[in-house]
C-alpha cells in the first residue's frame, strides 16, 4: 500500500489539523502586541530547538530528553519581549482551574513552555502580554483553523530590518499542514525576523527590506553581497518562533530531533537566519493519536514534512499580514509590494 499524496486545504492546512491540538490568540487592542497560545489537553510529548542568538524563553531546558518530564500541556508564544514571558502564567491558571496538568501529590501543575519575540517598536512598548492575555488566550482556543496575520503573537511582527525599522514590512503569524500516510504535521510560526521573507518556490523576495524611497523590495541577501552596511542592531529585537506539532507516535528523542530539522524551514523562508540579533525558536508537539503501521511516515519522511510545514506558514504568516500605521510609522505589508523581478 503507497502512501496517500501530499494534502492540505485550500489555504495550506493548518497546525489545528493536527487531531489533540487547540489554538487561541489574544490581540491587544492598545498597540499591536498579543500572544497565541497552543494547547494540548491531554499532554503531548514535546522537544525543541533554539538557533537564534538573542532567545527569551521559558521552560525549554525542561524538553532536554535527558530531563525528567515527558508531556506538556500547552506552548504559549508571545509577543513583549522578556515581559511577554508572564502571559504563561495566566495559561498555567486557566489549565489548573480546568484539572489539567502534571499531578504533582499537592496539585495539578500544567507544564507550558514558552518563548517571545521583540515587538516593542510598535507603539507604547508599556502594554504587553502579561497573565491575563495568556488567559484570554486560552479561553479563544479551539480546534478551528487560527487566524493568521496581524494577530496574537505575530500583531507586531516585523520582518527585514536589517537596513532600519522605518524600512521594514509587516510580519505575522502564520499555518499550514501536510499530511502523508494517514499522518499529519502542521506549522504555527510568529515571524519578526531580521531578514527577509522568500518563497521557496519561486526564491523571490515575499515581504522584507525596502529600497531607501520605501516602494520596492531591497533583497536583503543581495544587498548585503553587494556591500551595503546594515545598521547598528540591538540584540534579541527580532525573532522567528514557532511550533510543530504532529499526531504520529514520537519519544522525546524524535521530538527534539523534529524540532531541530524544522529549522530547514525557516532556512528556506528566511535570509538571513539565525543570526545574532534572532532568537529563533522552534517547539515540536506529538499527540501520539495516530498508531504506527508498516505505511506510517518514518523520521525521515516526518522531517522533510515538517519543513515543509514551516516553510509554507512562514510565508503565509507575511502573505496574511495587512500594513499598520503606529504614529509617524508606516509599516506595509507583502499585499502592499510586488516582489522583484529578476
Amino acid at each position: 500500500m503507497s502512501p496517500t499524496p501530499l494534502h492540505g486545504t485550500a489555504s495550506g492546512g493548518a497546525i489545528t489539523d493536527v487531531s489533540g491540538i487547540e489554538v487561541g490568540h489574544f490581540s491587544d487592542t492598545r498597540r499591536p502586541t498579543g500572544c497565541t497560545v497552543i494547547l494540548t489537553r491531554e499532554g503531548a510529548v514535546a522537544g525543541v530547538d533554539v538557533r537564534g542568538a538573542a532567545p527569551g524563553t521559558r521552560e525549554t531546558d525542561l524538553l532536554s530528553p535527558g530531563n525528567l518530564v515527558e508531556r506538556v500541556h500547552g506552548i504559549m508564544l508571545a509577543g513583549g519581549s522578556a515581559w511577554g514571558l508572564a502571559a504563561t502564567d495566566g495559561a498555567m491558571r486557566w489549565l489548573e482551574e480546568r484539572g489539567i496538568g502534571m499531578d504533582v501529590r499537592f496539585g495539578t501543575l500544567p507544564i507550558v513552555p514558552a518563548a517571545v519575540l521583540f515587538d516593542l517598536p510598535m507603539g507604547d512598548a508599556r502594554f504587553r502580554p502579561d497573565a491575563q492575555s495568556g488567559y484570554a488566550a486560552c479561553e479563544a482556543a479551539s480546534s478551528q483553523p487560527p487566524a493568521e496575520g496581524n494577530v496574537g503573537a505575530g500583531s507586531g511582527a516585523l520582518v527585514g530590518k536589517l537596513f532600519g525599522v522605518d524600512r521594514a514590512m509587516k510580519g505575522g503569524i502564520g499555518t499550514a499542514s501536510v499530511t502523508v500516510g494517514g499522518v499529519t504535521v502542521g506549522a504555527l510560526i510568529a515571524c519578526n525576523a531580521l531578514g527577509d521573507v522568500i518563497d521557496p518556490d519561486t526564491a523571490q523576495v515575499v515581504a522584507g527590506a525596502r529600497t531607501t524611497d520605501g516602494k520596492a523590495l531591497l533583497d536583503t541577501r543581495r544587498a548585503l553581497l553587494r556591500g551595503e552596511r546594515p545598521k547598528p542592531l540591538l540584540a534579541g529585537t527580532n525573532t522567528t518562533l514557532g511550533v510543530i506539532a504532529t499526531d504520529a507516535v514520537l519519544t522525546k528523542v524524535q521530538a527534539n530531533r523534529l524540532a531541530m530539522v524544522a529549522h530547514d524551514g525557516l532556512a528556506r523562508s528566511i535570509n538571513p537566519v539565525h543570526t545574532m540579533s534572532d532568537g529563533d525558536t522552534l517547539f515540536a508537539l506529538a499527540t501520539c493519536r495516530v498508531p504506527p503501521t508498516d505505511d506510517t511516515p518514518g523520521m525521515t519522511v516526518l522531517s522533510a514534512m515538517a519543513a515543509e510545514a514551516v516553510a509554507r506558514a512562514t510565508v503565509r504568516a507575511v502573505r496574511a499580514a495587512r500594513s499598520v500605521t503606529v504614529g509617524d510609522l508606516h509599516i506595509p505589508s507583502a499585499a502592499d509590494l510586488a516582489a522583484p523581478r529578476g
